[in-house]
């Protein structure tokens, strides 16, 4: 059984549908990349999922329960994590208060001693985000304040991390580290959903992707299907990987 499941989910904006008729899965402790220029509906698809947005048709099933029609901190509290399009982190708070909120869940139950093994394993993951701990986080770079809202995303344990344009703005040997980071986190079995724009990157780390066309998925494949299919090659890629 996958760990998430999509099923037919329309969604809208007022009288404006984004996302329509869209269906796919993601498979325990796989990288799943969604790809597709702006306004494909790629975010709009990763609101939904997670209860910003709700669809009005279609089912969406974690761990084979639908979650459809559940508030987003009942979703949360299932072990998904959305890192948003552009961080969200709180500026004036220190890094470790912002990390701290998102262990909130757990630090009010008094789990905080499994908060500092998760802090532990995000400083082997992130070394910067220790040695800017005390800082605000808004005096942080891009590349820095991305690894912050990341690692705010897995102090909370999830079991699917949901990543929106990760790469977005970022300076290319940040990139290049956020995503090995991806990849040393599936390799400790957490299973991630990827929407990224850069369609070369997401291909890279993925097993399986779907490209969104105009709020429809237009191919699915695995990544080496996709980085060597034409239409993707001149749309996204410019060359074969």
């Amino acid at each position: 059984m996958p760990l998430l499941e999509v099923q037919d989910i329309h969604v809208a904006y007022g009288e404006l549908e984004v996302v329509r008729g869209v269906s796919f899965t993601v498979e325990r402790g796989e990288i799943v990349t969604i790809l597709g220029s702006n306004g494909a509906g790629k975010t709009t698809t990763l609101r939904s999922i997670v209860g910003l947005l709700r669809s009005t048709n279609g089912d969406i099933r974690f761990d084979g329960k639908s979650i459809r029609n559940a508030a987003a901190h009942e979703i949360a509290n299932l072990g998904l994590a959305l890192v948003p399009e552009g961080r969200q982190l709180f500026p004036e708070h220190t890094v470790r208060e912002n990390l701290e909120l998102g262990a909130y869940r757990r630090l009010r139950s008094g789990k905080r001693s499994e908060f500092v093994d998760s802090l532990d394993e995000i400083f082997e993951l992130f070394p910067r985000v220790r040695e800017r701990l005390e800082q605000p986080a808004g005096l942080l770079s891009g590349g820095e304040q991305q690894m912050v809202a990341i690692a705010r995303a897995l102090v909370s344990r999830p079991q699917l991390l949901l990543l929106d344009e990760p790469s977005l703005g970022l300076a290319p040997i940040m990139v290049r580290s956020i995503f090995d980071a991806f990849v040393k986190l599936k390799s400790r079995g957490l299973t991630i959903l990827l929407v990224e724009q850069m369609a070369w990157l997401g291909l890279e780390i993925c097993d399986r992707a779907h490209v969104l066309e105009g709020g429809t998925l237009a191919l699915s494949g695995t990544a080496r299907e996709l980085a060597y299919n034409p239409r993707v090659i001149e749309a996204y890629l410019g060359t074969a990987l």
